[in-house]
């Protein structure tokens, strides 16, 4: 298997680099003790190329991996493997990289696609099926706990967009929302699953052009759409200027509509522009929807040289939208000046007032690592730090509930963690009750985990 070359690209490099090995390992040691009632798999997906990469090379560009530990009798197992996709079956049988990257202009000639589905960025459990999303094309059906790929997965050959990453899962109905964008009109459909997995509705959103449309949330009883202005225009791109672009004098737009309504129902609030990669809920009370989310200023996320970024501006930090149904207002204010990103939450509370909130804490650094995981406590205004410890760089954690806890927050985080001194990757289980101390489990895994972007866990 020919494996991604290590140039100067710092998303080819360090515990940013691919691994060509897929294994699976029974006996793995544990430092601590792995809570006897957490018994269930994590799973985290992320980018590894498998092959070369033709021209630049973006992080958002690698195939899917997925690596899972099961947990189980205060045991663990580990296996890690890739997303077959067709993309990647094609690639594998030719030996080399058949498509570009975000970085390349569109390859619309290639007699493949224009795009390969990654099934890179994150996963949905629903159904009792495992899906690995990417926000371009269809997701793609996940074995458990094997992790293999069973295939694309269409709802019935009724799939008739892109499905985001972030689909949304009623913790009540076990409804599941999803919407998919592009770049040709209608821009965005907005897709409701039911609880049993029949696709019930397609209804297109509106919008005035193509946006990158990447998170969206839900309440109990609307679906949050934002408008923000990362734009994509080929028009733009026949000046020789990028296809996709931060529109500063665009402002943003979040759209609220009833959760089984058409565009005709939608309403749209007006903010100052910024850009969202990443909402971690939304709820209602009284007129108001109310909406907490990564925001930061502006961004480029397809910029590669660092002296272009500025870090206080793109950079995201936790944000209250107050949406008033009845008035039109809406308040928007900044609840940290802490940077961090990849938020998550009891998914118990999916679209009902949370109290805790979990953030992964950046560091200050030119390329996205995380130092450590902020706890919020949005009732009080807040806040607790676990950090990782010097050099050692986590990703999104999870929270997983506890089967017999009391309060929202009684349960575990888990994420991995790459220790930078000695070059050696774990699996770190934290009281979410009390997050500040040690790690109650570390689980080391027997080869290197790169950071990568989502993850899940699914109860035994």
């Amino acid at each position: 298997m020919t494996i991604a070359s290590t140039a100067i690209n710092p998303y080819l490099q360090g515990n940013f680099a691919p691994i060509d090995t897929e294994i699976t390992s029974d006996t793995l040691k544990v430092i601590g003790e792995l809570p006897p009632e957490l018994s269930g798999m994590f799973v985290r997906n992320g980018p590894n190329p498998q092959m070369t990469p033709i021209g630049q090379y973006h992080w958002f560009d690698g195939d899917g991996m997925l690596h899972g530990v099961e947990i189980h009798n205060s045991k663990a197992t580990y296996r890690n493997r890739y997303v077959r996709t067709q993309g990647w079956e094609l690639e594998h049988q030719a030996g080399k990289a058949i498509w570009t990257g975000l970085l390349e202009p569109p390859q619309v000639d290639n007699p493949y696609g224009i795009s390969k589905n990654t099934a890179n960025t994150a996963l949905v459990w629903h159904n009792g099926q495992l899906l690995a999303s990417w926000e371009g094309g269809a997701p793609h059906h996940i074995s458990i706990p094997d992790l293999s790929t069973i295939g694309e997965y269409t709802f019935n050959n009724q799939l008739v967009s892109a499905f985001t990453a972030h689909p949304k899962v009623d913790p009540v109905t076990g409804e599941m929302m999803f919407f998919g964008y592009g770049i040709e009109p209608p821009f965005v459909k907005y897709s409701v699953v039911s609880a049993q997995g029949e696709l019930l509705s397609t209804v297109p959103i509106e919008i005035p052009m193509a946006v990158m449309m990447h998170d969206f949330a839900v309440t109990e009883n609307y679906t949050i759409f934002m408008d923000l202005p990362l734009t994509f225009s080929f028009e733009r791109m026949q000046r020789g200027e990028p296809l996709m672009m931060f529109e500063s004098d665009r402002p943003s737009r979040f759209g609220i509509l009833p959760r089984h309504g058409d565009n005709s129902q939608i309403r749209w609030f007006e903010c100052p522009p910024c850009y969202v990669f990443h909402t971690l809920n939304a709820y209602e009370v009284g007129d108001e929807v109310v909406l907490i989310a990564c925001r930061m200023k502006s961004t480029n996320v397809l910029v590669t040289d660092d002296t272009y970024r500025d870090l206080q501006e793109d950079t995201a930090r936790l944000h209250r939208w107050r949406f008033n149904l009845s008035t039109g207002t809406v308040i928007e204010e900044r609840l940290d000046d802490t940077p961090g990103d990849f938020p998550r939450i009891n998914e118990n509370l999916v679209g009902r007032k949370n109290r805790y909130g979990y953030v992964g804490k950046m560091a200050n650094s030119e390329i996205p690592l995380f130092e450590g995981v902020i706890k919020y406590d949005l009732d009080h205004g807040t806040s607790e730090v676990h950090y990782f410890g010097k050099n050692r760089y986590g990703g999104e954690t999870v929270f997983a509930p506890a089967i017999h806890g009391i309060g929202e927050d009684a349960g575990w985080l888990i994420t991995f963690v790459h220790d930078e001194n000695v070059q050696t990757s774990e699996l770190v289980v934290i009281n979410a009750q009390d997050i500040t101390s040690e790690p109650v489990a570390r689980v080391i895994i027997p080869q290197r985990v790169p950071y990568g972007f989502h993850g899940i866990w699914i109860s035994a």
